[in-house]
């Protein structure tokens, strides 16, 4: 069988799974955050937080549930990284650096588990299981909360109420990440992934020396990582380690995993808007970005020219044999679109176009199908955005879903899509200036100018992974990333709950002639342009000298 031929059946098998999962996942989360009753466990946590799950929050209290939540969870993450040392599990480890156990804390609160450290010789298990596992449940639940938030902004009228942020955290964790990812390690631990409490032992002889590997609770956590949409690895090498993806079934299921809850919540903001016709249109848009991202990054991958590449079979650098060109390319797209920022090849082996094309999936915001929740309400936020251009194309008031869309709902829907571009750039450009973060590149050129840009972009847009090859673990690159996923995670946050409660308060208006109809295919090819044309002229300038300049030089 060809390498191309691999890849495109692996892409079927991917894409029937997804099919067979999106009605009841989408519909079952759509019971979950419209249900009034709560489960037994549900209202220990309450009771131990302090929190009434029953009383409705207005967008400045639902904001401020989500501040004050992921401001402990900061805290706490940095305080457990400083005292490591003394802490049982450790593994002998020291305490980590505050530099970097700052940027790790902003890393996995904000979900974008960027690692500027190596997890297998720098944290121990107390550290892993019990900080970064944990954050990897609640910050991908605190990104669905604030996605249902918007979708009630949509589905209520003459209300500001978009529900209790802690109903939502909690019944996000309990009743579908938490079993969601039981059932999933269960199944990488069938396929090979490890699953214990081991300390570090050494294993075989190279070269007069041995090689040293410590054991952790690899499956449960990277089960959390990919479900989650978070990334962060138990290994230095993430997903193209064996201890975490041993063979290519459970790379192809960890795809799988990381694609699931972003493409099914379209399903459920179909089923909570009641409209289904508008969650497939939204789903339409998301799918036809993917699919077209990913038959790129095969053609870059597979078409390169040189009798290396075709004896290879493809641009086999740094991607696992294991996994081949195919599957390389369909993660690397997938976890770009997402905000996974997992990795089971290096972006930076990538061709000079295949790099850029996923430097380019992280700057259309992460939104085919996105993050956890962040995927869904930053697509809401560009369908605002191409229904207002909409309608100053045919001159008048634009409309969506029943709601208008007036100056102030496009200033904060505007807001929302400029926060992160300035972030990315500004950091970019102030890193090229300084003498300092310039030593921290290995190459130069326009590929040194792309590990740079990829930093900032996956920081900003709360991807996390990393193109390789840049030395990050630095007082600037640890304390200006930190505060780009910082920013770039809950500044955009204050605009979408702000555009929510704005919404709820609208009376619902009727359809009418002359009304835009956006769960037809023409708003999909509307929505689509408007995404690729806004992040086109935000971003080319950076990319021409970069991915563009290495992949049109080469």
């Amino acid at each position: 069988m060809s390498p191309v031929l691999a890849g495109v059946l692996q892409l079927l098998a991917l894409i029937a799974a997804l099919a067979l999962a999106y009605v009841p996942l989408g519909d079952y989360m759509a019971r979950v955050y419209s249900s009034d009753r709560h489960w037994r466990v549900e209202k220990w946590i309450y009771k131990g937080i302090g929190a009434n799950p029953n009383t409705e929050m207005r967008w400045p209290a639902y904001l401020r549930g989500v501040l004050a939540f992921s401001a402990v969870g900061v805290l706490f993450l940095y305080v457990l990284q400083r005292l490591q040392g003394h802490l049982p599990g450790s593994l002998g480890f020291a305490a980590i650096d505050p530099d970097q156990a700052f940027n790790t804390a902003a890393s996995f609160v904000s979900n974008t588990n960027w690692q500027s450290y190596y997890g297998e010789q720098a944290m121990g298990h107390v550290v892993q299981t019990g900080g970064l596992a944990v954050q990897n449940f609640v910050s991908a639940a605190v990104g669905i909360a604030v996605a249902v938030a918007l979708v009630r902004g949509f589905s209520r009228s003459r209300t500001g109420e978009l529900g209790n942020f802690w109903a939502d955290l909690v019944r996000g964790t309990v009743r579908i990440l938490l079993p969601l990812s039981v059932v999933a390690a269960i199944v990488l631990v069938a396929c090979g992934a490890i699953q214990n409490f081991s300390g570090i032992h050494s294993v075989g002889q190279f070269m007069g020396g041995s090689q040293q590997w410590n054991g952790g609770a690899v499956a449960s956590q990277e089960a959390i990582k990919e479900i989650g949409t978070n990334g962060g690895g138990y290994f230095n090498a993430n997903s193209a380690h064996p201890f975490e993806s041993p063979t290519p079934f459970s790379n192809l299921f960890e795809i799988f995993l990381l694609l699931v809850i972003p493409f099914a919540l379209t399903r459920t903001f179909g089923r909570m808007v009641g409209s289904l016709k508008q969650g497939y249109a939204i789903l339409a848009t998301m799918a036809t970005i993917w699919l077209g991202f990913i038959a790129l990054m095969m053609w870059t991958e597979f078409a390169h020219h040189g009798p290396a590449f075709q004896i290879a079979g493809g641009a086999m650098e740094g991607k696992e044999t294991r996994f081949g060109v195919g599957a390389s390319s369909i993660f690397a797209v997938s976890t770009t679109l997402t905000s996974t920022g997992a990795v089971d090849s290096f972006h930076s082996s990538f061709t000079g176009l295949g790099g850029g094309i996923t430097i380019l999936g992280m700057q259309l915001g992460e939104i085919a199908p996105g993050g956890t929740g962040s995927g869904l309400y930053g697509m809401l936020i560009m369908a605002v955005i191409a229904v207002f251009i909409a309608g100053l194309m045919v001159g008048r008031t634009p409309e969506y879903l029943g709601k208008k869309i007036g100056t102030r709902e496009i200033k904060f829907a505007a807001c929302y899509i400029l926060i992160t571009p300035a972030l990315v750039l500004v950091f970019t450009a102030a890193a090229m200036a300084l003498p300092t973060p310039g030593h921290s590149m290995t190459n130069s050129g326009a590929h040194g100018f792309s590990e740079i840009l990829y930093a900032y972009t996956s920081g900003a847009n709360n991807n996390g992974s990393a193109f390789a090859g840049l030395n990050a673990d630095t007082q600037w690159f640890n304390s200006t990333i930190g505060i780009a996923m910082l920013l770039g995670r809950f500044l955009p946050m204050v605009f979408v709950l702000a555009l929510a409660g704005s919404l709820a308060e609208q009376r619902p208006v009727p359809a009418t002639a002359g009304t835009l109809r956006t769960e037809k295919p023409l708003f999909t090819g509307l929505l689509v342009g408007a995404i690729l044309i806004i992040t086109g002229l935000t971003y080319f300038p950076a990319l021409a000298l970069g991915p563009l300049a290495e992949g049109l030089a080469s």
